[in-house]
């Protein structure tokens, strides 16, 4: 681990500046750039990666100080898009974030309330009956690609409470800007405890107070984005990022609605979900496309979507806006590192250390794919890793494909893994199919139309890929063995700082 990894970023600015005295992490420009497809179109090429479409890379975060129609805001991209850089700011090394986020579920750490006057989130105050009042203006929210259906939030920290018993939870969700106090709200079906919320209230017929969040500390933004079974509903995720640091997020309460926010946020937007009324996504734009998602492909336009009625928008002076390229990188490690730790959970419940470590893949999006490391010590051992692929699928629903792997096989090295299944992989013998099961939307082959055996969109057939060697075989499938040295002796600058 690096010496900095002991320091940890509590909100948005500290972040940046733990990030701007790591090698290689840190970019920021005074060149103008247009939030309208440009700023995300400069980012592909820098460090978004994922699944977004080639050339692309693993590179720094940055951050444009020069906005067009914003000179008072800057705007932050990539800063989780590196699971390197993740680790720096939550403090472990990188392949040991599964385990820190399982551990912060079992140790949650309930949100505090602070007072107003000690909420930086509301230095500067917005409010919709003010003259002039348009989020459009207030809010430096990029497209992503020329033919998204409107400028989008898209790291915005959804917080609500359920209408009858208060109960909390904070999500993620697609915010396209509409008008000038106006916000749509896609749900995944049945995927987000917010959606439960809403509908409870759009029932009573009731509106729902909700707070959005921007520009937070990163160990509540991957905290928000874990979900059932390890999140129930009623488990606020915010408690999970208090564990991560071992100390409470701070919440305020809104000063237009009765909900609260994150009180060290760069913006919020403070507003209520209107009941029994819809809009279509792209009504501004007529495009049929709404914008990137995680599977590296532009997701259709919603007919019929909630509509969000904004209150009021608060901010810090010269406030950071933070946004993300829907299929980059950031997205495998906020969905996939949640993931991980929900498999290390119930597979180290069930049979207890066995499975040594999981990857959430890039390829994936930290959502369809993992990779388990998976250990057998004994002759019974034989059979339990297929087991241990299907309670993954139990802990994350979404999961589409596990690939098994042995000890010796790094998990976060896809080229091992490759090498594991040309070696140890037998198509027939190896392939474990699950079809016909709940999976993801947003995948365009989990549908009719590409497997007509599929009931409906959003089903799938799961599949196990068992990479790994026999018990009985496992002394005729020893990788070579090289010698142990130190090699700083000999190449200290790509060594001696590891």
């Amino acid at each position: 681990m690096s010496e900095t990894t002991d320091k940890k970023a509590v909100d948005m600015r500290s972040m940046l500046e733990l990030l701007k005295t790591i090698p290689g992490q840190y970019l920021e420009t005074d060149e103008l750039v247009d939030p309208n497809a440009e700023l995300s179109g400069v980012y592909r090429h820098v460090g978004a990666g994922g699944t977004v479409m080639r050339p692309t890379q693993i590179g720094p975060m940055m951050v444009f100080n020069n906005v067009k129609g914003h000179e008072d805001a800057r705007v932050a991209i990539g800063v989780l898009a590196s699971r390197e850089r993740v680790a720096h700011m939550l403090g472990v090394d990188s392949d040991k974030l599964g385990f820190l986020l399982k551990d912060a579920v079992h140790n949650a750490i309930a949100p505090v309330v602070v007072p107003q006057s000690q909420a930086l989130c509301q230095e500067v105050v917005h409010r919709a009956e003010d003259p002039g009042f348009d989020i459009r203006k207030l809010l430096p929210a990029p497209t992503n690609t020329p033919e998204d259906a409107g400028p989008y939030v898209t790291m915005g920290m959804c917080y609500a409470s359920d209408p009858e018993d208060g109960i909390s939870d904070v999500t993620i969700h697609r915010l396209c800007l509409q008008s000038k106090d106006e916000i749509s709200m896609y749900f995944v079906p049945g995927a987000r405890h917010l959606g439960v919320f809403r509908e409870k209230a759009e029932a009573a017929g009731k509106p729902l107070p909700i707070s959005i969040s921007i520009g937070v500390d990163p160990a509540i933004e991957i905290a928000a984005c874990f979900e059932p079974p390890t999140t129930p509903l009623g488990f606020n995720e915010l408690s999970i990022a208090g564990a991560i640091r071992n100390q409470a997020v701070e919440l305020v309460e809104c000063l237009t609605i009765g909900e609260k926010a994150i009180a060290n946020a760069e913006y919020v937007i403070e507003g209520e979900l209107i009941p029994n009324v819809r809009v279509e996504e792209d009504q501004n734009t007529g495009t049929g496309k709404a914008m990137p998602e995680f599977p590296g492909y532009t997701g259709g336009a919603d007919p019929s979507l909630p509509l969000i009625k904004v209150k009021a928008i608060t901010h810090r002076i010269n406030p950071i806006m933070q946004t993300v390229i829907g299929p980059s990188e950031e997205h495998v490690n906020m969905a996939g590192i949640p993931t991980e730790a929900s498999i290390l959970s119930m597979v180290e419940t069930a049979m207890p250390g066995r499975l040594l470590n999981v990857y959430s893949h890039s390829a994936g999006g930290g959502k369809y794919m993992a990779v388990m490391q998976f250990k057998k010590t004994i002759p019974s051992d034989e059979g339990r890793q297929r087991q241990a692929a299907l309670l993954a699928f139990s802990a994350f629903s979404e999961l589409k494909h596990v690939i098994l792997v042995d000890e010796d096989v790094d998990p976060f090295d896809s080229n091992d893994v490759l090498w594991a299944m040309n070696t140890r992989y037998q198509g027939d013998i190896d392939t474990v199919f699950i079809p016909g099961v709940r999976c993801h939307p947003l995948d365009p082959s989990q549908s009719p139309e590409f497997n007509p055996a599929l009931r409906d969109k959003g089903m799938s057939c799961k599949t196990i890929f068992d990479c790994t060697v026999p018990f009985n075989l496992k002394d005729k499938f020893q990788r070579s063995q090289f010698l142990e040295v130190d090699p700083s002796r000999w190449a200290p600058s790509m060594f001696e700082a590891k």
